[in-house]
């Protein structure tokens, strides 16, 4: 089933089921607007005089009731305890996640809370007038590191899938095209010192995986950032979504030519992240050197969600893939935002070489 599917059986079946369950009477019910490949139909729910609700209609076979059981427990773990995320609702069942079978189909659905506020990029990526954007920097730190603490406490009832369950040799020898043998190799190598990393509790546990400004809204009067679509959660390496806070801050200083002045923001604005990072959290300095790992990490996160995507017949459209691919085969650092090869004019795009040329 299609996404596109999906909205159809919810439109027409799904959402006055939903209504009932979760007493939504009154409630108009919007379709969100999600990335392609997006793996469920979402509404925004909005009546007057009310709180705004999001729900989530999951349709692939490729998660089980207990793997968004130990999602949504995660939530509502986070959310009890001082993480600054929108909470999960229960239906009036008082569960957690509800299930549908329409004609054979099973669908999964939760609601949550909207978190208040909105995305960066609805704002222009625009800040709060009068307040330096250093503000937000710290604060997305400070958000992930409190996140990190409790992760560092938490016992779950139901157990969410690891890094290695996915990340593995067998998944990317069957995702990766042959024609690509350089790009498996480089992968798997990757993959091989990561299984020599510490896995204590203090640097390994429950990370959201898809730490962005896609992910959580911005309360532009306060500045408080509220986290949601906790869909990718995992058991990994907190230095993964410090890596990934590190990638997404180079879009700040993308179309600067020189590269020290790029490399000089960078440096600053990743210090600034980490000391509201280190306000809610200890973090080793021996992970911290793993920074340009961990950046490549991401960059094979980026290739295996698009191959994913791919590989669905989805439609799909990335133009950053091939440089991602380039700095992964050609062991370059720091995506290439420092490297000769990046040009500041057409930022993480490789001359010459269409995505056609990948599928």
């Amino acid at each position: 089933m299609t996404r596109d599917e999906a909205f159809q059986v919810a439109n027409t079946y799904l959402l006055r089921a939903i209504t009932e369950l979760y007493d939504l009477t009154g409630y108009v019910f919007r379709p969100a607007h999600t990335h392609d490949g997006g793996r469920n139909a979402v509404y925004i729910c909005e009546k007057e005089n009310a709180d705004a609700r999001v729900i989530r209609v999951s349709f692939l076979p490729d998660r089980s009731r207990e793997d968004f059981l130990a999602e949504l427990e995660y939530i509502r773990y986070l959310a009890e305890h001082g993480g600054s995320v929108a909470n999960v609702i229960n239906s009036r069942n008082g569960n957690l996640l509800e299930e549908i079978t329409h004609e054979g189909h099973a669908f999964f659905i939760c609601l949550f809370e909207k978190a208040p506020g909105k995305m960066l990029a609805e704002n222009g990526y625009r800040y709060r007038e009068g307040i330096p954007i250093s503000e937000y920097f710290y604060n997305c730190g400070k958000v992930l590191g409190k996140m990190h603490q409790l992760a560092k406490e938490y016992v779950p009832g139901h157990r969410r899938y690891s890094f290695f369950d996915k990340y593995n040799a067998g998944y990317i020898n069957e995702l990766i095209p042959a024609k690509l043998p350089l790009l498996k190799e480089k992968i798997l190598r990757l993959l091989k010192e990561l299984e020599e990393l510490d896995t204590s509790r203090e640097n390994y546990g429950m990370i959201h995986f898809d730490y962005s400004d896609g992910n959580y809204h911005i309360d532009f009067d306060t500045g408080q950032i509220t986290v949601f679509d906790f869909d990718n959660c995992c058991f990994g390496w907190y230095m993964f979504e410090l890596a990934s806070l590190w990638t997404h801050g180079v879009g700040w200083v993308a179309g600067e030519r020189d590269a020290e002045k790029r490399r000089a923001f960078m440096d600053d604005y990743f210090q600034t992240v980490l000391a509201g990072y280190r306000s809610e959290t200890e973090l080793d300095d021996a992970m911290l050197e793993l920074l340009p790992l961990f950046i490549q990490v991401n960059l094979v996160e980026h290739v295996i969600d698009a191959f994913e995507v791919m590989r669905d017949g989805e439609k799909y459209e990335d133009e950053e893939l091939p440089f991602v691919i380039k700095c992964l085969e050609e062991d370059i650092l720091y995506r290439g935002f420092f490297d000769k090869i990046y040009s500041h004019k057409r930022p993480f795009r490789c001359k010459g070489w269409k995505i056609k040329r990948l599928t």
